[in-house]
């Protein structure tokens, strides 16, 4: 099961993303996390210790240049669109409570899009953890999806754009599903984050795209905001929030399980 996970920044797809890894790995599945956001943080979340902490791939320039042939801080280069990067993704993550995280990070700054040394190298290996590798993946992933490419995601199952009571989350979680339908994504869900009144529920279902599934809803936990306060894993901090994302966790398998044609 391949799951890429998605939503503006600060509405909680770290946690969903960890806590969802965990509960797979209790299950006895072997579990691959993917922090490919910018802003890393998911080693955190997980409780990877300080002096482990994996350096994000795409910082790594001798690597893209020994793998791509492009030096990436130069313009105007040829380089592989196609490089090797089968044995990156054993060899750069860390094991961490039965799962492995790898940090593979994303591109900064304006003209840094797909077309340069570091777009390639992150599309090669978003297509090699979604088509070649055989444990349940989870990427939590920021708002755009431009180095996921449009080979990768004939593995992924479904995104799933994690959402807080809100219109820009709303408006985000729009933008999120029309891109991944550009690239090809089938299976679309999402996720209520931070849930203080019941009335927030119906409001978010009404307003999410056409074609996105609410798998649930997630209460808001000053328990959990603590916890990444003080940089403290997400694991075993508020029960019902555990709770409420293990029930979204089952209805997204059965999402995923249904024939597409079938689905509402």
């Amino acid at each position: 099961m391949k799951i890429a996970i998605s939503g503006k920044g600060g509405v909680g797809k770290t946690t969903v993303t960890a806590l969802w890894g965990r509960a797979f790995a209790d299950e006895g599945h072997p579990v691959f996390l993917v922090d490919a956001d910018p802003d890393a943080n998911l080693a955190a979340a997980v409780g990877v210790r300080k002096d482990l902490l994996p350096q994000p791939l795409v910082a790594l320039k001798d690597l893209i240049k020994e793998r791509t042939g492009a030096d990436p801080d130069k313009v105007g280069q040829y380089f592989r669109l196609n490089p090797a990067v089968a044995d990156l993704p054993d060899a750069y993550s860390v094991p961490v409570g039965g799962m492995r995280l790898l940090v593979v990070g994303g591109i900064r700054g304006g003209g840094q899009g797909c077309a340069c040394p570091q777009g390639a190298f992150l599309k090669a290996m978003m297509r090699h953890l979604m088509l070649q590798r055989q444990e349940v993946l989870l990427v939590d992933m920021e708002a755009g999806l431009e180095f996921l490419g449009r080979a990768s995601v004939m593995g992924t199952d479904a995104l799933v754009v994690v959402v807080e009571p809100g219109r820009r989350s709303l408006e985000t979680a729009e933008a999120i599903a029309r891109m991944g339908r550009q690239i090809g994504i089938s299976r679309f869900a999402a996720v209520l984050n931070k849930v203080t009144e019941p009335a927030q529920v119906e409001a978010v279902r009404a307003g999410l795209p056409q074609g996105v599934t609410l798998l649930g809803h997630v209460p808001y936990s000053p328990a959990l905001q603590q916890a990444d306060l003080e940089g403290r894993a997400v694991f075993g901090v508020d029960g019902r929030v555990e709770a409420a994302l293990a029930e979204a966790k089952r209805r997204l398998e059965s999402l995923i399980a249904a024939p597409l044609a079938a689905k509402s």
